[in-house]
């Protein structure tokens, strides 16, 4: 049986994995509202981070009452929104 092939993950260097992990804790800590590019989503994630989990390497983002558990390592980029 031949596997489909799914396209990896790009890598990142660990300077830009620390600045999105700063942008994620600033966001938190001042109750911010984020656009999260997510690789493998063709949407983004928007809504207030309210946990970060170190034991499984998710972000928790809610929006309307909704949780989004969004793995760190998929998140490619962090916005702020514009309206």
């Amino acid at each position: 049986m031949v596997k489909a092939k799914v396209p990896k993950r790009p890598t990142r260097d660990e300077f830009v994995l620390e600045e999105i992990g700063n942008q994620l804790v600033e966001a938190q800590q001042e109750q911010s509202e984020v656009v999260l590019t997510v690789w493998g989503h063709e949407e983004t994630t928007r809504g207030l981070i309210v946990k970060m989990d170190p034991r499984t390497g998710k972000v928790h983002v809610e929006n309307h009452g909704e949780t989004v558990k969004v793995p760190f390592m998929d998140i490619m980029s962090v916005n702020y929104p514009r309206d």
